[in-house]
């Protein structure tokens, strides 16, 4: 019989997981904690929406400014990390030689058994800068685009999130109301979310949707009682 073609499935979205859940997390949270606030200082729904449509707008662009300027600094510390490598090669390649052959040793390799490969590299020196960055520093190459990749996707993530708590005020005039169904659609919308997020993971959809779920209602609580001491 034809053997069965052995095809391995990686996950290699972690860093935009990462940021949808950097955004959507805190979208559902402070959106949520502020029209819980006002809700017990106002009967109108409409001032609520207004001010939570507000702090949205500010929030996704301060959340989405902080992931550009995160991935900015990731690629800054490579470039300068790269640098640094690429002169040592240069300058001191014996030095650096002596470091790949006890990174192999980390992997129980002696050196007898990597000098084949340490020559290989020796005459690589691309290669051999590469393998530095990776296994010594564990650092990879980022994506040129990743600085507005990231901050356009936390801030449109934070949007997102925070639509949902908000949603109820928008289409019930009492604050008071709509405050019972806020909380509601809010925890559904954790366990829903924490549970895509398992699945895009690789966690088990159930447990990460009720992790999220316990996580970000008492963050949402904390919030909300913040808020209504406040105000």
């Amino acid at each position: 019989m034809p053997a069965t073609p052995h095809i391995e499935k990686h996950f290699t979205g972690s860093e935009t997981i990462r940021d949808i859940v950097i955004g959507m997390s805190d979208g559902l949270t402070v959106p949520f904690a502020l029209a819980a606030g006002l809700s017990g200082a106002v009967a109108s729904s409409h001032i609520v929406v207004t001010a939570g449509l507000a702090e949205m707008a500010a929030g996704s662009i301060a959340m989405g400014l902080g992931g550009y300027l995160a991935a900015r600094s990731d690629a800054e510390h490579y470039a300068s990390e790269l640098a640094r490598e690429e002169r040592e090669v240069k300058e001191v390649p014996e030095i650096e030689t002596d470091e790949v052959v006890k990174i192999f040793e980390e992997f129980g390799i002696t050196p007898e058994e990597s000098k084949g490969a340490v020559e290989a590299l020796r005459r690589q020196p691309e290669k051999w800068i590469h393998f530095m960055m990776s296994l010594e520093l564990g650092l990879e190459r980022p994506d040129p685009k990743r600085a507005m990749t990231s901050a356009l996707t936390i801030g449109g993530s934070y949007i997102a999130g925070g639509a949902i708590p908000l949603a109820p005020y928008v289409f019930i005039p009492d604050a008071q109301t709509a405050l019972l169904v806020s909380v509601v659609v809010t925890l559904v919308a954790l366990l829903v979310f924490g549970a895509f997020k398992g699945k895009f993971t690789g966690a088990p959809p159930l447990r990460s949707g009720l992790q999220t779920l316990v996580i970000g209602g008492l963050a949402a609580g904390a919030a909300f009682l913040i808020a209504r001491l406040i105000s």
